[in-house]
């Protein structure tokens, strides 16, 4: 019987590394698609932030602007609905949390912590209950209302009446001239 030399130990070992350097590279790549293919598309990324042009929207307005697949309630209020949105209890709110992304997240639901100018409102159009898409300038409160379940949301994006357990979101924006938002 033959007894290994250290030469066949030392070709056996690299044989045995050189094995599982290939195994492991080949699996990587074949993970690779997989693991490619979680990422946002094309269009998403294009869509992470955007710029709105507030020149057109006429007090009392409101444009739709889409943004990461999802509606933006953007809307030019007017002094009265202002007024009307200061002067809202926040205790007596569903949900008293402001849902702001610019703000703290315990921040309290007052007007002035939905908005960075009082004349300018910017929503997630999304209702919080089952995902569907309010309407403007309806219900008891003059904001939105979604007509498949009943919510009802202030000039503030508050929910007032309704099934939906959230205010409907603010989402991340900064003024870049006194006419003109960037969102995300």
């Amino acid at each position: 019987m033959a007894t290994a030399t250290s030469a066949d130990t030392t070709r056996r070992d690299f044989l045995y590394i050189a094995s599982g350097a290939v195994g492991a590279v080949g699996a990587g790549l074949a993970a690779w698609p997989l693991v490619d293919q979680m990422n946002p598309s094309a269009a998403v990324l294009a869509l992470a932030s955007i710029e709105v042009d507030l020149t057109p929207i006429q007090v009392g307005q409101q444009v739709i602007v889409k943004w990461r697949g999802h509606p933006l309630f953007v809307r030019r209020r007017s002094p009265k609905e202002i007024e009307e949105a200061r002067a809202v209890d926040v205790s007596k709110l569903p949900d008293p949390l402001a849902r702001n992304l610019n703000l703290p997240e315990d921040s309290p639901a007052t007007d002035a912590n939905r908005e960075i100018k009082s004349e300018w409102i910017v929503l997630v159009g999304v209702c919080t209950h089952l995902g569907c898409i309010p309407t403007g300038f309806e219900g008891d409160y003059g904001g939105w209302l979604c007509h498949c379940h009943g919510s009802e949301y202030d000039t503030a994006g508050r929910i007032r009446r309704g099934p939906a357990p959230e205010n409907l979101a603010v989402p991340p924006y900064a003024f870049l001239t006194d006419t003109r938002i960037k969102i995300g």
